[in-house]
C-alpha cells in the first residue's frame, strides 16, 4: 500500500513538472509575439513607481503604450496598479500622470488604482471595461507576463491581444525563471488562488 502511495505521489509530481514545462514554453512563445491591432483600449500593467515617478520598467511599458496610442490602435489607455506600500502614489495614478505629461488627453486615460496583484488588477480592469462597454484590449507588459494576463482577461469574456514592451538587455537565465514563475502563477490562478 505504501508503495502505491509513493508511486501516486511521484506521478503527480511528474505531471506537475510536465505541466509547468509545457506552460513555460507557451509563455516563452507568447513573450515575443506582438499581436497589436485595433482595439477599444490599451491596457498597461503596473510596475513599481518611486515617489510619483515611474520605475524604468513602468516607464518602458508606458512608452510602448504611447507608441501604440500614437499609431491610433486604440482611443484610450488604461493604467493599472495600486499603492504597493506608497502612502501617496499608486502605479495607476503615476502612469496616468506620465501619459498626460506626454500628450495623451485626460479623457483618454482610464485608471485602475486599487489592484495589489496581477489577479486583482486584471479583475478590476475587466470590470471597468465591462461597465464602459469596452470589449477588446491590447495588453502591454513585460513579455513573460502577457500569457497569464491574456488568459485572465479572456476568462472575463474580453478579446485580448498581447504587445510586450521592448527589452534592451534581455537576460536568458532570468527570463527562463520568469517563464517558470508565470507558469506556476497561472496554474495557481486556475486552481482558484489569487496570486
Amino acid at each position: 500500500m505504501k508503495r502505491a502511495v509513493w508511486i501516486a505521489i511521484a506521478l503527480a509530481v511528474l505531471a506537475l513538472l510536465v505541466s509547468v514545462a509545457y506552460l513555460s514554453m507557451r509563455i516563452e512563445r507568447q513573450s515575443t509575439r506582438d499581436e497589436a491591432r485595433p482595439a477599444d483600449v490599451i491596457l498597461v500593467l503596473g510596475a513599481a513607481e518611486y515617489r510619483g515617478r515611474p520605475s524604468p520598467v513602468l516607464r518602458a511599458r508606458l512608452d510602448h503604450a504611447l507608441e501604440l496610442y500614437n499609431r491610433k490602435l486604440a482611443p484610450r489607455i488604461m493604467t493599472t496598479g495600486g499603492a504597493g506600500g506608497d502612502p501617496v502614489y499608486t502605479e495607476g495614478g503615476v502612469g496616468r500622470s506620465y501619459l498626460i505629461g506626454h500628450g495623451v488627453p485626460v479623457e483618454a486615460v482610464i485608471v485602475e488604482s486599487e489592484g495589489e496583484s496581477t489577479v486583482q488588477s486584471t479583475a478590476m480592469a475587466g470590470e471597468i471595461m465591462h461597465r464602459m462597454g469596452l470589449h477588446s484590449a491590447i495588453v502591454v507588459s513585460d513579455g513573460y507576463h502577457i500569457f497569464r494576463v491574456k488568459r485572465m482577461l479572456q476568462f472575463r469574456g474580453l478579446q485580448v491581444y498581447g504587445s510586450p514592451r521592448k527589452e534592451h538587455n534581455p537576460e536568458p537565465l532570468h527570463d527562463r525563471w520568469n517563464y517558470v514563475r508565470q507558469a506556476i502563477g497561472y496554474l495557481l490562478w486556475r486552481a482558484g488562488m489569487g496570486v
